[in-house]
């Protein structure tokens, strides 16, 4: 049995080796930057990285001379950026540059950030995609904790008291939103972050206490986890009011609890992100159930994003690869795969066509997926169990975690 368990799981990762190979080639096929966009979210310096760990996992050099092709493209467009963002500008790709081993290009990034700081914010929003948190994750990833700090500062003034704790105005709106992406808890991971990096117990403490806001917004059963988009309701004519991925739900939600309980030793951040992940496995994703329902394969709102932490719980906890097998099979079974590659095409029901065109990048394409095709043929294989440049906002997973527990 034993022999026939290792069997399959050599299959497994075997199948999803071919499937990442196929992806990276449909990349390098005149993909890999498409659009001239040299963002994190969309463009080149995320498809970087996934080349740069394409290239790591297979030995193909074809992968590294496309990576550092992509590199060279970012380093030349620095003095252009403007925008100073994580997701989409500078900060991105200031880490991306300084994980290709571009310093030079990377500080010179860092430099324009620092020079754009007014003494409270870059911009208008005020969250982890476009605004302050986002820029000191991005600041710590490239190893400036002195700017990581000076980003996240700003939240200790900014701050209004709520019920349970505390929250912020992320945009020029009324609505506070609440998960990652845009909300309470992208500001969270990145005060506990920066934080812990800077032996500063005050970000720590705020970040705490923006965690229990959202917490005290659970709407679901005490054995799951599961918050709205945001209070009163944003845009509620185009965004529903729950979500399941990393961006705006309980994929993303686990992700500030992982973080929390590596920055606190405390035992109930592991039990709030395995809430979240009953919810998520009790939901019906990966099936589309519904129009509107589970339409994206990407990392950003998606499948990979689901499997970025199933793969996390196989090392942190112990879980078998069940639901990790049944989202990459639902890739699998998603993706276009012809003489160009593989590549896959999400699907918005209010559209006509519905069936969007194929992306390269990391939070809706190739890239994205890429990555986590790769890090679950390595755990199949029982192989590294990370990735060769690990995310900003993503915690690195440990098989030990050095937990208290409760008196």
């Amino acid at each position: 049995m034993v022999i026939a368990d290792r069997a399959a799981r050599a299959a497994r990762a075997e199948g999803a080796n071919r499937l990442a190979r196929s992806a990276v080639d449909w990349l390098l096929n005149g993909h890999a930057a498409d659009s001239e966009d040299p963002s994190l979210y969309h463009g080149q310096a995320g498809v970087a990285l996934a080349l740069h760990d394409a290239a790591e996992h297979f030995g193909d050099a074809r992968y590294a001379h496309a990576a550092a092709a992509v590199g060279d493209a970012l380093a030349a467009r620095v003095e252009s950026l403007e925008d100073c963002s994580l997701y989409f500008g500078l900060a991105g790709v200031a880490g991306s540059l300084r994980s290709l081993g571009r310093d030079e290009a990377a500080d010179r990034a860092l430099s324009r950030i620092q020079d754009r700081f007014d003494g409270e914010r870059w911009n208008e929003m005020f969250e982890l995609l476009v605004g302050n948190a986002g820029i000191g994750l991005g600041a710590l990833w490239s190893g400036e904790v002195n700017l990581a700090v000076m980003a996240v500062t700003p939240y200790l003034a900014k701050a209004d008291r709520t019920a349970h704790g505390v929250n912020w105005p992320v945009q020029p709106s009324p609505p506070r939103s609440h998960h990652i992406a845009h909300g309470t808890l992208g500001i969270v991971y990145s005060l506990a972050a920066v934080g812990q990096a800077a032996a500063r117990e005050d970000l720590i403490e705020l970040a705490l206490a923006g965690a229990a806001d959202v917490v005290r917004r659970n709407e679901a059963d005490p054995e799951g986890f599961l918050v709205a988009h945001s209070d009163p309701p944003h845009r509620p004519e185009l965004i529903e009011r729950y979500s399941l991925g990393w961006c705006n739900g309980p994929a993303g939600d686990a992700q500030v609890f992982r973080q929390l309980a590596w920055v606190t030793g405390d035992s109930i951040w592991v039990d709030l992100a395995d809430r979240c992940w009953r919810t998520i496995t009790r939901s019906g994703l990966p099936t589309r159930t519904r129009p509107g329902f589970w339409d994206n394969n990407g990392r950003c709102c998606g499948t990979a994003g689901v499997l970025a932490l199933a793969c996390d719980r196989i090392v942190e906890r112990g879980d078998d690869f069940h639901f990790a097998d049944v989202l990459v099979d639902d890739l699998r079974a998603r993706a276009t795969i012809d003489e160009a590659g593989a590549r896959w095409s999400n699907y918005e029901y209010r559209a006509s066509p519905s069936e969007l065109e194929p992306l390269a990048g990391w939070a809706m394409g190739n890239a994205g997926i890429v990555r986590e095709l790769l890090r679950y043929a390595r755990l199949n294989d029982g192989g590294f169990d990370g990735y060769a440049v690990q995310w900003p906002d993503h915690p690195g997973a440990l098989a030990a975690m050095p937990l208290e527990q409760p008196g």
